[in-house]
């Protein structure tokens, strides 16, 4: 199954527009119920489409015989660590 070739805006609309006609026939308890059942759909596809995608750049990264992170990705992690250093000798000075 492949999702029409449409506009994100016209997808977008199509959400709120179902989402709208569903409100006239369900009562509360049935529109929560099933917006809840919903977001577990949403949750599920994110889910599974994130891990596809790290699977895969793992599998590129190893078919390059490169680190996963690759150059930019290291630079990266190590300035969140300097950042997080930072955030920690800042925490450890104001406790004092």
């Amino acid at each position: 199954m492949s999702l029409p070739n449409v506009s994100a805006k016209t997808f977008s609309i199509s959400a709120v527009i179902v989402g709208y006609l569903l409100i006239d026939d369900l009562t509360a308890n049935e529109q929560n119920a099933l917006g809840n059942w919903l977001m577990l759909v949403a949750q599920v596809l994110c889910t599974n489409a994130f891990y596809r995608q790290v699977q895969q750049e793992r599998m590129e990264g190893y078919d390059n015989n490169s680190n996963v992170y690759g150059e930019n990705g290291i630079e990266m992690l190590e300035k969140m660590i300097r950042a997080l250093q930072k955030e920690v000798d800042d925490l450890k000075k104001n406790t004092k």
